[in-house]
């Protein structure tokens, strides 16, 4: 019981935290660095202001592994640029990690091209379009195989949904493992027929998630709980 525990006080560190993660996807998380070795390195793309950093930082720091977070911290409205930064750098110097988490600021797909470290775990949450999306996964070709990668809002965002059908469903490259609400989590292997049809199967719900967003833009939450969505925010 000792790794609840030790959750439970990273997920108390990280709740305080503005963003998207929720507890189940931050279990999801923790779990896949408890599945590394000592000396393993984690890339997590798109950071914003250290939620999700935090609590691979802890699971990591238990590990004796690392973590680096690539994020452009894009200026506007939606991801707050310089300030989201020095709240990033705030919030994981509280929870103790600056010694354990390495800030790359920059676009991810500008980064890839020409990085040259192996990595462990790969943790995809950054611009939803397909095309970020999808060249966000070619950071897998620095995976070992089997290796896992963690893609947020997987099924509930239009971008990333249908770079999930193009590249895991009719891909040869990446298996679909099991979700935790929008988290997927994949595994860097060639999928079976039976892999394939699980994704299939989560359709239904993406479609699901694509009907409460507008329902929610239109201002029609009643309608919207009859869906078994009673919050104000998109389904994560």
């Amino acid at each position: 019981m000792r790794e609840e525990a030790d959750f439970d006080a990273a997920w108390r560190r990280a709740e305080p935290v503005p963003g998207w993660l929720t507890q189940a996807q931050g279990r999801a998380l923790w779990d896949a660095v408890g599945r590394l070795g000592p000396g393993a390195l984690v890339v997590e793309i798109g950071s914003h202001q250290g939620r999700s950093t935090i609590i691979l930082g802890l699971a990591a720091r238990a590990r004796g592994a690392r973590v680096i977070a690539v994020d452009a911290f894009v200026d506007g409205k939606l991801f707050g640029g310089s300030p989201t930064r020095q709240r990033f750098e705030a919030n994981i110097a509280a929870a103790g990690l600056d010694d354990v988490v390495e800030l790359v600021v920059g676009y991810s797909t500008k980064l890839r091209p020409t990085w040259d470290r192996p990595i462990d775990l790969l943790y995809v949450d950054g611009k939803h379009d397909y095309w970020t999306y999808t060249d966000d996964l070619l950071w897998s070709r620095h995976l070992p195989a089997d290796a896992e990668i963690l893609v947020h809002d997987c099924y509930s965002s239009i971008g990333v949904t249908l770079g999930t059908i193009a590249k895991i469903l009719f891909g040869s490259r990446y298996t679909y493992v099991d979700r935790a609400g929008s988290l997927a989590r994949f595994a860097l292997r060639r999928p079976t027929t039976k892999d394939r049809l699980r994704v299939l199967r989560e359709l239904p719900w993406f479609a699901r998630n694509v009907v409460i967003k507008v329902l929610l833009r239109l201002r029609l939450r009643p309608v919207a709980r009859v869906l078994g969505h009673d919050e104000p925010y998109d389904p994560y």
